[in-house]
Order: C-alpha cells, then structure tokens, then sequence
C-alpha cells in the first residue's frame, strides 16, 4: 500500500512539475516582452500626457521662452525671489504664470508602462499614482526586473520600470532613456505588476 502511494505521489509530480516550469517560463516571457517594448521607445521624446497602449500619442513639453517674446507676462528674467513654492514664475503685475506648453507626440512616464504593459494583455492605470495602486508591494532589495519604480507621494510624481543591474527604462525629459536607478523621492516599495 505504501509503494502505490509513493508510485502515486512520483506520477502526481511529474504531472504538475511540467506545469509549474511551463508557468515560470511564460511569466518571464511576458516580463522580458514588457521589457523590450519599453526599451524599443528609447529616444522618443517626453510629452506629459502622450502615451497610451498603441505607443507614443499627443502631449505636451515645456519651451524655453525668450526675453522679449510677444506673451509679456511670460517673464524670461524673474525678479530675485520671484519664483514662489510651486514653481511658476510671478509677475507683479499679471499674477503665477504657467510655463509655456507646446503639443508634441511622446510619452510620460505612466504612458510607457501603460504601453510596455499592453504588450501582454495587461491593461493599467493611466496615472502613476493609479499604477502606484495595483500589484503586490515589494522592498528595493527584492526588485526583479520587470518591477515598477515609483516616485511621490503614492507614486504620483513618476514612475519607471526596473530592467535589471540597477538600470531602470523611464520617460523622462527629454526623452525615453535608460538609466541608473534613483532612490532621492523614491517611494517605500516597488510594485510587481506580473507575479
């Protein structure tokens, strides 16, 4: 009785260990497809907002604008301490003035992992503080590539995608590049989007 347990047990796994590489396998096809197609958008341009799961889209980038232009309360030469909390330029006569913006069609950061991630069936969030919110939490010094990077409170600054040797692939200014993993506002953990 004992030996058709046994012979039992030994048949049940060899039925299920094929199984379980076949899965491994598969999970690692689908990290290194979302890795490739991050890394084939290297050198498309930034643009807050572009991206979306059938590549680079509309967005828009900061200009440089110079002294003189038509818009005057655009002001190329802020007055010492002129620049307040939040960035924006203050004129004293018209008030907090956005920079300038022009359309251009590229990525954010959220659009390329929407756009890595679509590769292989997975749909995500658009905003990286949404991103920031699915998958299972991970510590820095269990990062395996294929792991998103997040940056901001509750990810809500950026987000970029672990590929390994302490690189990351992220859409950044000016464009989609890979680089050395920064930890400077980095939040607590990084998520694992494919188990």
């Amino acid at each position: 009785m004992k030996r058709i347990c046994a012979v039992m047990i030994g048949l049940a796994l060899l039925v299920v260990t094929p199984g379980l590489a076949t899965a491994d396998s598969t999970h690692q096809q689908a990290i290194n497809l979302v890795i490739q197609r991050a890394l084939s958008q290297r050198g498309v341009p930034y643009a807050y907002g572009g991206g979306n799961v059938a590549g680079p889209s509309l967005g828009t980038a900061s200009v440089d604008t110079p002294v003189g232009a038509a818009d005057a309360s655009v002001r190329a030469d802020p007055l010492p301490g002129a620049v307040g909390a939040t960035g924006l330029n203050l004129s004293p006569v018209a008030g907090p003035v956005a920079e300038p913006r022009v359309s251009r069609v590229g990525f954010d950061s959220s659009g390329l992992v929407l756009y890595a991630f679509a590769g292989v069936g997975i749909k995500m969030p658009r905003s990286s503080g949404e991103q920031y919110k699915v998958g299972q939490k991970v510590l820095p010094s269990q990062a395996l590539p294929g792991d998103l990077i997040f940056y901001g409170p509750e990810g809500s600054q950026s987000v970029a995608l672990f590929i390994g040797n302490g690189q990351m692939v992220e859409a950044t200014d000016p464009a989609v590049t890979v680089s050395p993993v920064r930890t400077s506002g980095m939040t607590p953990y990084l998520t694992r989007i494919i188990a």
